[in-house]
């Protein structure tokens, strides 16, 4: 009697399904919480950094674009140029600047301040709290000449004292104005006493002290005296000294008077002045939004590629402390492709939740800053949208190669181990 033959059996092929997939790549990160924590964290970090300084910069670049709009947009500065470049050329114009300059720019449209000013030449001298005596502070300063409209232009704000007026102005008188750390320099407390400086030995009476100007700073390091009283002991503006004149206009018309203000001084030859308008705001916000832009950008990769390579670092550390998981798994009938996938989705999911709570941080950050500074927080929607979509990408790509290790890895190798 023959047997009946024997049926072969089939062995079916390994599966790994999602739930399967779910659950390992969860029991893997909670096996060891603090690792993942730790491994999580340079994801965090880079995340975090990257909506903060996105946010940061928005925030501030709407700052910067108000501060122009209320200064560097209402200035215009006219340079005597002396004939160059014009029809004239080789003629040398001493002063280009007509007598009543200040009047003729001031009757513009828009225009709420204007002065002309030139540093005097002093040829050395010294400017001194005393007429004589070793124990009189001697300064080497900058005398500046300027009409009363420079004063106005520049919007100063004094410590004491006042500003000369227009008859002050006008009459000549010599009167000088200081800034407050040249007060101090020159041994300077009070102008209650009426103090006087001496500047190449001719004596001027201090009626002022400036804390702060909104505009041409330098004025604050220098002395400021009128124009007629310079031009009366040591004459006008020359080829060595050339004179400029600072505008200060309404918000919007500083281009309108930087294209009348040329033809406004000098109608017969408006080559001898050159007009320097205020840059544009827009381009200006621009190119300041996008230089930071890209110097925070490269931060932020900076952050994200120590991040991703904190991930890679610890999650290979962690495949060399499963091998012999792995080849457990590995002789049960797991596939490469299962062990790959296994470790792409823990560090996949590592990465992920450093996105989700790095996002959460650079948030908080911007919005702290911005009630800090007393500003209004701008993060745009997007940024924040891809911040965990980031964090993935970051977690994935740095779990590439600690997964092909781990799928390299053969049975019999990993069980003798």
């Amino acid at each position: 009697m023959r047997s009946k033959p024997r049926r072969n059996r089939e062995i079916s092929p390994s599966t790994f399904t999602l739930a399967d997939l779910l659950s390992e790549s969860l029991a893997g990160v909670l096996q060891r919480p603090a690792r993942s924590a730790l491994t999580a964290l340079g994801t965090i970090l880079g995340v975090g950094t990257f909506v903060a300084i996105l946010g940061l910069t928005a925030t501030t670049s709407s700052q910067i674009d108000a501060r122009f709009n209320e200064l560097t947009a209402t200035e215009v500065t006219v340079e005597d140029t002396g004939g160059a470049g014009g029809p004239t050329k080789g003629i040398t114009i001493p002063n280009a600047f007509p007598p009543d300059a200040d009047a003729r720019v001031g009757a513009l449209n828009g225009v709420k301040a204007a002065g002309v000013y030139w540093t005097v030449p002093l040829g050395g001298a010294t400017v001194r709290s005393a007429p004589l005596g070793v124990d009189a502070p001697a300064q080497q300063l900058d005398v500046v000449a300027a009409s009363p409209g420079v004063l106005e232009a520049a919007g100063p704000q004094l410590k004491a004292g006042r500003t000369f007026d227009r008859f002050a102005g006008d009459r000549g008188e010599q009167v000088a104005i200081i800034g407050s750390g040249m007060a101090s320099r020159l041994g300077i407390t009070t102008l209650e006493t009426n103090p006087a400086i001496f500047i190449a030995g001719q004596p001027f009476t201090v009626i002022g002290i400036i804390e702060d100007v909104d505009r041409k700073a330098d004025l604050l390091l220098s002395v400021v005296i009128p124009s007629k009283a310079a031009e009366k002991i040591w004459g006008g503006p020359g080829p060595s000294n050339r004179a400029s004149m600072l505008i200060s206009t309404d918000l919007g018309a500083a281009t309108q008077v930087a294209g009348e203000a040329a033809l406004a001084l000098r109608p017969d030859h408006p080559e001898y002045l050159k007009v320097i308008p205020p840059p544009d705001p827009k381009a200006l916000r621009g190119n300041v939004t996008s230089d930071l832009n890209q110097l925070f950008l490269l931060l932020a990769t900076i952050c994200l590629v120590i991040g991703g390579v904190g991930i890679a670092n610890t999650t290979l550390v962690a495949v060399l402390e499963r091998t012999g998981e792995i080849g457990l798994r590995r002789a049960l009938g797991a596939r490469s492709r299962h062990i790959t996938v296994q470790f792409l989705a823990e560090s996949g999911a590592l990465g992920t939740l450093g996105g989700l709570v790095g996002t959460s941080l650079g948030t908080m950050t911007v919005v702290g800053v911005a009630i800090a500074r007393d500003w209004t927080p701008v993060i745009h929607l997007g940024t924040i949208a891809s911040a965990p979509a980031i964090g993935l990408l970051t977690g994935l790509f740095a779990g590439l190669y600690p997964a092909w290790r781990a799928a390299s890895i053969q049975p019999a190798e990993a069980l003798r181990r």
